[in-house]
């Protein structure tokens, strides 16, 4: 019996080391997985050298300073919602709240988030609370537009002296005589012997 009583602290004790051990490599192993996908990252983009190309994500509702500048207090829920659109987030325990969450990812830029929250008295506008300054319509369409034109817009239209130059090189292409003949369809060696 004492024998038995020796082996039981010895084999519980291997038993825990076994535990903590593979508690440490999977530890390991997943710091090394999350070092290894950075690695691979810089390698397959050449050190930041090369990057893929990743769209534009936007999500959620547009709103803008001229939207709210529309709302007043003690309008109703629906014309609230023509102005502004369908809220993001209408919570079944805050009833009297609307949120209207737009977010906004470009690559090589950090992300923009907005929110504005609307609040409601029963059926009618109480407040609208914006978490900073709103831009305007032209100022949101201008973050918007990655390449701005440089110089004059092209013409969209010609002049006449544009019009007679084109059709002039095109009755001089239309008049140059064709380079060579089509071959007569028996010219060609027969596709299988005969």
């Amino acid at each position: 019996m004492s024998d038995m009583k020796r082996l039981r602290p010895t084999h519980l004790s291997l038993a825990r080391t076994a535990r903590w051990a593979a508690w440490a490599c999977l530890a390991a192993g997943v710091a090394g997985c999350a070092s290894w996908s950075q690695t691979a990252q810089r390698l397959a983009t050449l050190g930041g050298a090369l990057t893929p190309y990743r769209m534009d994500i936007q999500q959620g509702n547009v709103v803008v300073r001229e939207q709210v500048e529309a709302l007043q207090p003690g309008m109703p829920r629906a014309q609230v919602q023509a102005i502004l659109g369908t809220p993001l987030v209408a919570s079944i325990f805050h009833a009297d709240r609307w949120d209207y969450v737009f977010t906004f990812q470009r690559q090589g830029q950090p992300p923009q988030r907005r929110v504005v929250s609307v609040f409601f008295d029963g059926e009618r506008l109480a407040r609208v609370q914006a978490d900073g300054e709103l831009p305007s319509e032209r100022e949101f369409v201008a973050e918007l537009q990655v390449r701005r034109p440089s110089g004059p817009p092209p013409a969209l239209e010609a002049s006449e002296a544009q019009l007679r130059a084109a059709e002039g090189r095109a009755a001089a292409a239309s008049a140059s005589p064709a380079a060579e003949p089509p071959a007569p369809a028996d010219a060609y060696p027969p596709l299988e012997a005969r």
